[in-house]
Protein backbone atom coordinates (compact mmCIF):
# COMPACT_ATOMS: atom_id res chain seq x y z
CA UNK A 1 0.00 0.00 0.00
CA UNK A 2 1.33 3.41 -0.97
CA UNK A 3 1.96 5.66 2.03
CA UNK A 4 1.69 9.45 2.26
CA UNK A 5 3.92 11.26 4.75
CA UNK A 6 4.50 14.89 5.54
CA UNK A 7 8.24 15.42 5.89
CA UNK A 8 9.73 18.75 6.97
CA UNK A 9 12.76 20.01 5.03
CA UNK A 10 14.68 21.17 8.08
CA UNK A 11 13.52 23.40 10.91
CA UNK A 12 10.85 25.84 9.67
CA UNK A 13 11.32 24.47 6.12
CA UNK A 14 14.76 26.09 5.94
CA UNK A 15 15.98 23.67 3.23
CA UNK A 16 12.75 23.27 1.25
CA UNK A 17 13.96 25.15 -1.83
CA UNK A 18 17.17 23.10 -1.95
CA UNK A 19 15.19 19.85 -1.65
CA UNK A 20 12.85 20.86 -4.47
CA UNK A 21 15.71 22.02 -6.72
CA UNK A 22 17.98 19.03 -6.09
CA UNK A 23 15.30 16.33 -5.96
CA UNK A 24 15.53 14.82 -2.49
CA UNK A 25 14.17 14.85 1.05
CA UNK A 26 16.24 14.24 4.15
CA UNK A 27 16.94 14.63 7.85
CA UNK A 28 20.08 15.56 9.77
CA UNK A 29 19.76 14.79 13.46
CA UNK A 30 23.02 14.20 15.34
CA UNK A 31 23.62 10.73 13.91
CA UNK A 32 26.13 11.86 11.31
CA UNK A 33 27.33 8.50 10.03
CA UNK A 34 26.64 6.57 6.83
CA UNK A 35 23.64 4.35 7.56
CA UNK A 36 23.93 2.29 4.39
CA UNK A 37 23.30 -1.32 5.39
CA UNK A 38 22.83 -0.35 9.04
CA UNK A 39 19.09 0.37 9.18
CA UNK A 40 16.99 -2.64 10.30
CA UNK A 41 13.39 -3.24 9.31
CA UNK A 42 12.12 -2.50 12.82
CA UNK A 43 12.58 0.98 14.29
CA UNK A 44 12.97 -0.26 17.85
CA UNK A 45 16.11 -2.15 16.81
CA UNK A 46 17.44 1.02 15.18
CA UNK A 47 16.66 3.06 18.29
CA UNK A 48 18.35 0.50 20.53
CA UNK A 49 21.63 1.01 18.66
CA UNK A 50 21.50 4.72 17.93
CA UNK A 51 19.84 6.30 20.98
CA UNK A 52 23.07 5.85 23.00
CA UNK A 53 25.02 7.42 20.13
CA UNK A 54 22.66 10.40 20.04
CA UNK A 55 22.78 10.85 23.81
CA UNK A 56 26.59 10.65 23.85
CA UNK A 57 26.71 13.58 21.44
CA UNK A 58 23.91 15.42 23.29
CA UNK A 59 24.40 14.67 27.03
CA UNK A 60 21.73 17.16 28.08
CA UNK A 61 18.98 15.59 25.99
CA UNK A 62 16.27 13.25 27.30
CA UNK A 63 15.50 9.73 26.15
CA UNK A 64 12.32 11.15 24.62
CA UNK A 65 14.27 13.63 22.47
CA UNK A 66 16.70 10.88 21.46
CA UNK A 67 13.87 8.51 20.58
CA UNK A 68 12.18 11.12 18.39
CA UNK A 69 15.42 11.91 16.55
CA UNK A 70 16.21 8.26 15.93
CA UNK A 71 12.64 7.35 14.99
CA UNK A 72 12.39 10.11 12.39
CA UNK A 73 15.81 9.22 10.98
CA UNK A 74 14.65 5.60 10.61
CA UNK A 75 11.37 6.73 9.02
CA UNK A 76 13.07 8.67 6.21
CA UNK A 77 16.02 6.31 5.76
CA UNK A 78 14.15 2.98 5.80
CA UNK A 79 10.39 3.05 6.32
CA UNK A 80 9.54 5.21 3.31
CA UNK A 81 9.56 2.97 0.24
CA UNK A 82 9.99 3.69 -3.45
CA UNK A 83 6.61 4.87 -4.75
CA UNK A 84 5.54 6.42 -1.43
CA UNK A 85 4.49 10.07 -1.48
CA UNK A 86 6.08 12.84 0.61
CA UNK A 87 4.34 16.17 1.22
CA UNK A 88 6.66 19.00 2.22
CA UNK A 89 5.77 22.60 3.20
CA UNK A 90 7.69 25.33 1.42
CA UNK A 91 7.70 27.68 4.43
CA UNK A 92 5.23 30.10 2.86
CA UNK A 93 1.93 28.32 3.49
CA UNK A 94 2.15 26.04 0.46
CA UNK A 95 2.99 22.35 0.04
CA UNK A 96 4.71 20.34 -2.68
CA UNK A 97 4.34 16.58 -3.07
CA UNK A 98 6.71 14.11 -4.64
CA UNK A 99 7.37 10.41 -5.09
CA UNK A 100 10.24 8.55 -3.45
CA UNK A 101 12.29 7.15 -6.34
CA UNK A 102 15.26 5.39 -4.79
CA UNK A 103 17.05 4.00 -1.72
CA UNK A 104 18.85 5.78 1.09
CA UNK A 105 21.80 8.05 0.22
CA UNK A 106 24.32 9.52 2.68
CA UNK A 107 25.39 13.06 1.72
CA UNK A 108 28.38 13.72 3.99
CA UNK A 109 29.01 17.33 5.09
CA UNK A 110 25.77 18.57 3.49
CA UNK A 111 22.49 19.71 5.04
CA UNK A 112 19.93 16.92 5.59
CA UNK A 113 22.64 14.30 5.06
CA UNK A 114 20.33 11.25 5.42
CA UNK A 115 18.51 11.50 2.08
CA UNK A 116 16.05 9.85 -0.26
CA UNK A 117 15.72 10.87 -3.93
CA UNK A 118 12.34 12.39 -4.80
CA UNK A 119 10.59 13.23 -8.05
CA UNK A 120 8.76 16.40 -7.04
CA UNK A 121 5.43 17.09 -8.75
CA UNK A 122 4.97 20.50 -10.42
CA UNK A 123 1.84 21.67 -8.61
CA UNK A 124 1.99 23.37 -5.22
CA UNK A 125 -1.16 23.66 -3.14
CA UNK A 126 -2.16 25.99 -0.33
CA UNK A 127 -2.67 24.87 3.23
CA UNK A 128 -6.02 26.68 3.16
CA UNK A 129 -7.19 24.32 0.39
CA UNK A 130 -6.96 21.37 2.79
CA UNK A 131 -9.85 20.09 4.86
CA UNK A 132 -9.68 21.09 8.51
CA UNK A 133 -8.79 17.53 9.50
CA UNK A 134 -5.89 17.42 7.05
CA UNK A 135 -4.69 20.86 8.18
CA UNK A 136 -4.63 19.62 11.77
CA UNK A 137 -2.77 16.41 10.92
CA UNK A 138 -0.26 17.98 8.53
CA UNK A 139 0.49 20.68 11.08
CA UNK A 140 1.48 18.20 13.78
CA UNK A 141 4.80 18.66 15.53
CA UNK A 142 7.79 16.66 14.36
CA UNK A 143 9.77 16.09 11.21
CA UNK A 144 7.45 13.38 9.86
CA UNK A 145 3.79 12.45 10.18
CA UNK A 146 1.68 9.83 8.42
CA UNK A 147 -1.09 11.26 6.22
CA UNK A 148 -2.02 8.04 4.41
CA UNK A 149 -5.64 8.19 5.59
CA UNK A 150 -6.00 11.44 3.59
CA UNK A 151 -4.69 9.83 0.37
CA UNK A 152 -7.80 10.58 -1.69
CA UNK A 153 -7.86 14.25 -0.70
CA UNK A 154 -4.11 14.62 -1.20
CA UNK A 155 -4.33 13.10 -4.69
CA UNK A 156 -6.91 15.74 -5.61
CA UNK A 157 -4.73 18.53 -4.25
CA UNK A 158 -1.67 17.18 -6.06
CA UNK A 159 -3.69 17.17 -9.29
CA UNK A 160 -4.69 20.79 -8.71
CA UNK A 161 -8.28 20.05 -7.69
CA UNK A 162 -9.78 21.81 -4.69
CA UNK A 163 -12.51 19.93 -2.89
CA UNK A 164 -15.83 21.79 -2.58
CA UNK A 165 -16.72 23.23 0.80
CA UNK A 166 -19.22 21.05 2.58
CA UNK A 167 -22.05 22.97 4.23
CA UNK A 168 -24.07 21.13 6.83
CA UNK A 169 -27.85 21.10 6.44
CA UNK A 170 -28.35 19.88 10.00
CA UNK A 171 -30.91 22.18 11.60
CA UNK A 172 -30.29 20.85 15.11
CA UNK A 173 -28.00 23.62 16.31
CA UNK A 174 -26.99 21.96 19.54
CA UNK A 175 -26.10 18.64 17.94
CA UNK A 176 -24.10 20.10 15.05
CA UNK A 177 -22.17 22.54 17.24
CA UNK A 178 -21.20 19.81 19.69
CA UNK A 179 -20.08 17.59 16.81
CA UNK A 180 -17.92 20.37 15.36
CA UNK A 181 -16.32 21.17 18.70
CA UNK A 182 -15.66 17.52 19.49
CA UNK A 183 -13.79 17.09 16.19
CA UNK A 184 -11.20 19.57 17.49
CA UNK A 185 -11.16 18.35 21.10
CA UNK A 186 -7.47 17.43 21.06
CA UNK A 187 -6.34 20.73 19.54
CA UNK A 188 -8.56 22.66 21.94
CA UNK A 189 -7.16 20.80 24.94
CA UNK A 190 -3.57 21.39 23.83
CA UNK A 191 -4.20 25.09 23.16
CA UNK A 192 -5.87 25.56 26.55
CA UNK A 193 -3.77 23.12 28.54
CA UNK A 194 -2.60 25.68 31.11
CA UNK A 195 -6.23 26.45 32.00
CA UNK A 196 -7.13 22.84 32.78
CA UNK A 197 -6.74 20.87 36.00
CA UNK A 198 -4.05 18.76 34.36
CA UNK A 199 -2.13 21.89 33.41
CA UNK A 200 -1.67 22.76 37.08
CA UNK A 201 0.77 19.89 37.60
CA UNK A 202 1.89 18.81 34.12
CA UNK A 203 3.35 20.36 30.97
CA UNK A 204 2.90 18.91 27.49
CA UNK A 205 6.31 17.55 26.56
CA UNK A 206 8.69 19.90 24.75
CA UNK A 207 12.09 19.44 23.14
CA UNK A 208 14.21 22.58 22.70
CA UNK A 209 11.12 24.72 23.26
CA UNK A 210 9.14 22.88 20.58
CA UNK A 211 5.92 21.12 21.59
CA UNK A 212 6.32 17.44 20.69
CA UNK A 213 3.86 15.79 23.07
CA UNK A 214 0.82 15.87 20.77
CA UNK A 215 0.33 12.65 18.76
CA UNK A 216 3.58 11.30 20.18
CA UNK A 217 4.66 8.11 18.33
CA UNK A 218 4.87 4.71 19.97
CA UNK A 219 5.17 1.15 18.67
CA UNK A 220 1.40 0.60 19.09
CA UNK A 221 0.21 3.88 17.59
CA UNK A 222 0.42 7.57 18.50
CA UNK A 223 -0.42 8.78 21.99
CA UNK A 224 -2.88 11.68 21.95
CA UNK A 225 -0.85 13.67 24.49
CA UNK A 226 2.41 12.99 26.32
CA UNK A 227 3.03 15.30 29.29
CA UNK A 228 5.52 15.50 32.14
CA UNK A 229 5.03 16.66 35.71
CA UNK A 230 6.47 20.03 36.61
CA UNK A 231 8.91 18.32 38.99
CA UNK A 232 9.99 15.96 36.11
CA UNK A 233 9.23 12.87 38.20
CA UNK A 234 6.22 11.53 36.27
CA UNK A 235 5.19 11.05 32.64
CA UNK A 236 1.49 11.44 31.85
CA UNK A 237 -0.25 9.70 28.95
CA UNK A 238 -3.59 11.27 27.93
CA UNK A 239 -6.03 9.35 25.74
CA UNK A 240 -9.02 11.29 24.35
CA UNK A 241 -12.33 9.75 23.33
CA UNK A 242 -14.81 12.00 21.56
CA UNK A 243 -17.88 10.18 22.83
CA UNK A 244 -18.54 7.54 25.47
CA UNK A 245 -15.52 5.54 26.55
CA UNK A 246 -15.70 1.75 26.84
CA UNK A 247 -13.42 -0.62 28.72
CA UNK A 248 -11.36 -1.31 25.56
CA UNK A 249 -9.60 2.03 26.10
CA UNK A 250 -8.05 0.61 29.29
CA UNK A 251 -5.93 -1.84 27.31
CA UNK A 252 -5.04 0.85 24.79
CA UNK A 253 -3.72 3.32 27.34
CA UNK A 254 -1.96 0.54 29.27
CA UNK A 255 0.00 -0.31 26.10
CA UNK A 256 1.07 3.33 25.78
CA UNK A 257 2.01 3.43 29.46
CA UNK A 258 4.07 0.26 29.12
CA UNK A 259 5.91 1.73 26.15
CA UNK A 260 6.55 4.97 28.03
CA UNK A 261 7.84 3.11 31.07
CA UNK A 262 10.17 0.92 29.01
CA UNK A 263 11.34 3.31 26.31
CA UNK A 264 10.85 6.91 27.50
CA UNK A 265 11.05 7.14 31.28
CA UNK A 266 14.32 8.22 32.84
CA UNK A 267 15.60 6.44 35.94
CA UNK A 268 13.20 7.04 38.83
CA UNK A 269 10.35 8.41 36.68
CA UNK A 270 6.89 6.89 37.00
CA UNK A 271 4.11 6.77 34.40
CA UNK A 272 0.45 7.70 34.86
CA UNK A 273 -2.54 7.54 32.49
CA UNK A 274 -5.60 9.75 32.06
CA UNK A 275 -8.65 8.97 29.92
CA UNK A 276 -10.83 11.92 28.88
CA UNK A 277 -14.25 11.26 27.35
CA UNK A 278 -17.73 12.73 27.12
CA UNK A 279 -19.15 9.94 29.23
CA UNK A 280 -18.37 6.50 30.63
CA UNK A 281 -20.26 3.24 30.72
CA UNK A 282 -20.61 0.62 33.46
CA UNK A 283 -17.84 -1.57 32.02
CA UNK A 284 -15.18 1.11 32.18
CA UNK A 285 -16.24 2.08 35.72
CA UNK A 286 -15.81 -1.53 36.80
CA UNK A 287 -12.44 -1.85 35.04
CA UNK A 288 -11.08 1.39 36.51
CA UNK A 289 -11.88 0.27 40.05
CA UNK A 290 -9.22 -2.45 39.79
CA UNK A 291 -6.78 -0.60 37.53
CA UNK A 292 -3.89 1.31 39.04
CA UNK A 293 -2.34 4.48 37.70
CA UNK A 294 -5.21 5.52 35.41
CA UNK A 295 -7.74 8.27 36.08
CA UNK A 296 -10.91 9.22 34.20
CA UNK A 297 -12.09 12.74 33.36
CA UNK A 298 -15.30 13.85 31.64
CA UNK A 299 -15.36 16.86 29.38
CA UNK A 300 -18.30 19.16 28.71
CA UNK A 301 -19.03 21.02 25.48
CA UNK A 302 -21.23 24.11 25.67
CA UNK A 303 -22.22 26.93 23.33
CA UNK A 304 -23.78 30.23 24.39
CA UNK A 305 -24.97 33.43 22.75
CA UNK A 306 -24.86 36.52 24.97
CA UNK A 307 -26.94 39.47 23.82
CA UNK A 308 -25.16 42.80 24.13
CA UNK A 309 -27.03 45.95 25.09
CA UNK A 310 -27.13 48.66 22.43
Amino acid sequence: MKKYNRVMAGSKSAHAEMCFDEGFIGVDFDINVDLTGRVPEKWREFNKEFIPIFLAKNPGKSKIAAGLACGMTWKVSKDLKEGDIVITPDGNGRYRAGEITGPYVYAADKPLFHRRPVNWFPNLFDRTDMSQALQNSSGSIGTTCDLTKYAEELDRLIDGQIAPTLISTDETVEGSSVFALEKHLEDFLVANWSSTELGLNYNIFEVDGELVGQQFPSDTGPMDILAISKDKKELLIVELKKGRASDSVIGQIQRYMGYAQEELAEEGQTVKGVIIALDEDLRIRRALKVTRGIEFYRYQVSFKLLKQDA
